[in-house]
């Protein structure tokens, strides 16, 4: 959803170091070959070969700098994961669970990392002033691992708040019991404001019934229209979440699979947008073969 800040967004920080072991290699190389003719100079009676840092791979000098240019290279990586380890962004498993923490929020069984980040900003987003929409989303989705994501929204000038659930169930529909497993934490007395009347209920499901004319190259096999609309449905799967569009650019380029030579789209011919509160489902997938073209 749109007001949860997108971390991915924001510009890559400063501090994590882009690394080079070529540049690394070469400022070594430069460095030997600076440092040596110093030794030579101050030591003329010495003997001492000239040293060529572009020669032989197999050269010990050569090895030597690409050995430690390497072991550079793995200690400023190392650093590079130590910093991101206390950045939201980035931190990960044992080391997002101690950032949560810090945010008193806990990790539930079998949650991903993306959940968690998301769940973060939402507890940070919900000790602010401003609002309590991000609190009861935030207490929405910690009530259950089954609970995708939650839209909290007023009608008009009605005082009833409303929590709609996208679930992780088929077609993001919500179970009567996870409604009320859900509607039990926000109407718990240390989360629910007092004058605060919540309505829970599942996200509505906009069903969308795709159409597209098709046609296959020649050697297609008889089996690439049923492919065609599992690719769609199961690239849906993975996006499908409240008020996510179902756009024409997006759901064509999903049945361009090995074997289609081209699609030209019957309906929703155009974009179909759907309101923060409601969830897109596919419903009838009509693939209309009119025949085979380069």
């Amino acid at each position: 959803m749109s007001d949860i800040l997108d971390l991915t967004t924001l510009p890559p920080p400063e501090i994590i170091e882009t690394l080079d072991y070529d540049a690394i290699v070469s400022r070594q190389n430069n460095k030997l070959t600076e440092i040596w003719a110093v030794t030579i100079a101050a030591h003329p009676d010495a003997d001492l070969p000239p040293i060529d840092v572009l020669m032989l791979e197999t050269d010990p000098a050569v090895i030597g700098n690409q050995a430690e240019s390497f072991r550079e290279v793995a200690l400023r990586a190392r650093v590079n994961d130590a910093i991101k380890a206390y950045m939201l962004a980035f931190s990960r498993g044992g080391d997002l669970d101690m950032l949560a923490a810090f945010y008193d929020v806990v990790r539930l069984a079998g949650e991903l990392d993306d959940r968690l980040r998301r769940r973060v900003v939402l507890a940070i987003q919900g000790r602010s002033t401003g609002g309590t929409a991000p609190r009861y989303r935030y207490v929405a989705m910690t009530a259950d691992l089954r609970v995708e994501d939650a839209i909290v929204y007023t009608v008009g000038r009605s005082p009833l708040i409303h929590v709609a659930l996208f679930s992780t169930d088929p077609d993001g529909v919500a179970s009567a019991p996870l409604l009320a497993i859900v509607s039990a934490a926000l109407h718990d007395p240390k989360v629910i404001m007092v004058n605060d009347t919540i309505v829970v209920a599942s996200a509505v499901r906009l069903v969308v019934n795709p159409e597209a004319d098709v046609w296959l190259l020649p050697d297609a096999d008889a089996g690439t229209i049923a492919r065609m609309e599992l690719a769609l449905r199961s690239a849906w799967d993975e996006a499908q979440s409240l008020g996510r569009d179902f756009t024409v650019t997006w759901w064509t380029s999903k049945l361009m699979i090995a074997g289609v030579h081209k699609i030209v789209p019957r309906s929703p011919v155009g974009d179909v947008a759907v309101p923060s509160d409601q969830a897109a489902g596919i419903g009838l997938v009509t693939l209309n073969l009119m025949g085979r073209a380069f």
